[in-house]
């Protein structure tokens, strides 16, 4: 799993069945230690929504075989986000705080 941001949505009027009810968001990788953009070398991807995220949220990412959604197993998913952050916490520093 990774922690990323969401910075954008991808609409689509034809795609595989399965999908039809998901929303496909662009995110980027965070660092999350210092909440920074896209670190460097990471690049933006798409992943489908599985709990109602919005924009500028962070979230919690899996991708590969983890991110297919239950229930349908022929839909091609790559990238599925399935939570939204509200604290991380390292050691015993609160790196990130959802506003």
């Amino acid at each position: 799993m990774e922690i990323g941001r969401v910075v954008g949505t991808v609409v689509s009027t034809i795609k595989s069945s399965g999908l039809n009810s998901y929303k496909l968001l662009v995110v980027a990788p965070v660092e999350v230690a210092t909440d920074a953009a896209t670190p460097e070398g990471a690049t933006t991807y798409v992943a489908i929504d599985l709990v109602g995220t919005g924009e500028d949220e962070i979230v919690l990412v899996t991708r590969g075989s983890a991110a297919r959604i239950p229930d349908a197993s022929n839909v091609p998913t790559d990238a599925a986000i399935i939570a939204v952050v509200d604290t991380v916490q390292i050691g015993s520093k609160n790196v990130y705080s959802k506003a």
